[in-house]
């Protein structure tokens, strides 16, 4: 009997250590995995080869090109989750791993800026410090790096001597900014700031320059390409400059009327012109059409009109001519071709009843120079029935005569070259064609002739007829009489001219 009772407790403890052994080994076993993310905090843009490891630790892992990692086989439990890479801010994430299903953290890294540099003090460059600029428009130009290679971001401060207003540009990414309406007369202090969004902004030095004084007793103007846009400028007898239009700007065909002391001129916007007016140092620019703007076979070979005593400012679009107040009201039709021939270029005399005429079809061509009274009857026939191109056209103060070019060649082309073109004076009284570009050099063109105010000279555009060649002004006497033509260079790299 006891020895029954000793077998059968020896059996219940064998069988208890059995069990007991056998639910460790069945809870060691448990494994798991972690799967996650790391991406930039922000941007969520992946993080990859970021180094992914667990505490306790299981094992250490990369993330791929996605940002994406598995910790596989991880025992059940719960472990701290860290993901570090260079240039980053650590990670951690906590994880519960189960048997049952994969745990997934993500992770937003921070970039680290323990060690970021600020970007260096901007340099200005232009304009230079103490310069007078020739022009109300200022093109401002620095220079600034970061060592780390962030991306910066700039701010101008600037004021000047004649008010307390104080302007801010701000958000610039380039190291480039043009300012238009600065005060004549007035001088400024500029200052650029730099920031890498992480440390303190940089300033630069304070800098300073002046504005010329209003050249508002300047006769000629012109038009010069400037980056691709026509810039408009007037100039004295001397030859000195001056800057009316941005270089932002396509403006061209300036017109000055002496009685309103203003300037009429053209200014393209996309496909689009419109006939603008400014004071004649440039400021006060504005806009003087708006739903029915000039238009033609093509916006660089059309022209407007401003009489000397009007308001009103006559301009073509396609068949029929136009006038408008110069303030943009009462707009009225003046005149349609009865053959639907495109109206290219107008000057008009209000106060003898003439408009004086080109026109031509949508190619620029089959063209007729005549005049009309303001009932739309013509009165002079002057050219029509040739081949070629022509361009300018201009009545005389006393209204008997009409300056104009014509390319004598004949040649037609689908990008309007002329080859030959010369100056011609029509006498309405005589009916007669004087040709003044005697001394014109073989392989040019003279163009865009403007009667002088005294009407002794002709001012005009001369150049090579290859059609890519520089333009410059000049002026010639109409009759020169024993002593010969003379033509003067008047301005280099320059055309379309106005002399009041």
């Amino acid at each position: 009997m006891k020895a029954n009772y000793i077998n059968i407790t020896l059996f219940g403890i064998l069988f208890l250590l059995i069990f007991s052994c056998s639910e460790d080994k069945i809870g060691e076993n448990q494994t798991g995995s972690i799967t996650g993310k790391v991406v930039e905090v922000g941007t969520n843009t992946p993080v990859e080869n970021a180094r992914v490891s667990s505490q306790p630790l299981t094992s250490t892992i990369f993330t791929d090109e996605t940002g994406k990692f598995v910790l596989e086989n991880v025992p059940v439990g719960e472990y701290s989750v860290e993901a570090r890479k260079d240039g980053f801010l650590g990670g951690f994430e906590p994880a519960n791993v189960t048997s049952s299903k994969p745990v997934n953290v993500i992770f937003e890294l921070e970039l680290s800026t323990a060690d970021n540099k600020p970007p260096s003090t901007p340099v200005l460059l232009s304009p230079g410090d103490g310069v007078t600029l020739q022009s109300i428009e200022v093109e401002f130009a620095w220079d600034s790096t970061d060592p780390d290679d962030d991306d910066l971001t700039y701010s101008i401060e600037l004021r000047n001597d004649i008010d307390e207003e104080v302007l801010m540009f701000e958000n610039i990414t380039d190291t480039t900014f043009v300012y238009s309406t600065l005060t004549l007369g007035a001088k400024y202090f500029w200052q650029v700031t730099v920031t890498d969004e992480i440390n303190d902004p940089v300033k630069s030095p304070v800098r300073s320059f002046d504005v010329i004084n209003a050249p508002v007793d300047n006769r000629f103007l012109f038009v010069r390409n400037i980056d691709g846009n026509n810039v408009i400028f007037s100039a004295d007898e001397e030859g000195a400059e001056f800057q009316l239009t941005s270089k932002d700007k396509n403006s061209y065909r300036p017109r000055r009327n002496v009685a309103a002391n203003r300037i009429a001129y053209l200014q393209t916007d996309g496909a689009d012109v419109d006939i603008y007016t400014m004071a004649r140092d440039g400021t006060d620019k504005q806009r003087v059409t708006n739903l029915v703007r000039p238009k033609g076979f093509d916006l660089a070979e059309i022209n407007i009109s401003w009489p000397p005593t009007s308001d009103m400012i006559y301009f073509p679009r396609f068949d029929k001519l136009y006038r408008i107040n110069s303030n943009g009201q009462g707009l009225d039709q003046v005149y349609k071709t009865p053959d639907g021939s495109f109206i290219s270029e107008v000057d008009v005399s209000e106060n003898d009843d003439i408009i004086a005429l080109k026109t031509n079809n949508i190619n620029g061509y089959d063209i007729s120079i005549f005049t009309i009274d303001f009932e739309g009857n013509v009165l002079n026939n002057i050219l029509s029935g040739v081949d070629g191109g022509a361009s300018g056209l201009n009545l005389s103060v006393t209204n008997q005569m009409v300056l104009y070019s014509y390319d004598v060649s004949g040649y037609e082309s689908n990008n309007y070259r002329r080859l030959n073109s010369r100056m011609f004076v029509y006498d309405m009284v005589e009916d007669t064609n004087t040709d003044i570009s005697d001394q014109k050099p073989n392989g040019t063109n003279d163009l865009e002739p403007i009667f002088s105010p005294n009407e002794a000279e002709v001012i005009f555009t001369n150049t090579s007829n290859d059609g890519i060649s520089q333009r410059d002004i000049y002026t010639v006497e109409v009759d020169p009489g024993e002593q010969g033509v003379e033509r003067l260079l008047l301005y280099e790299n320059a055309f379309m001219p106005d002399w009041e």
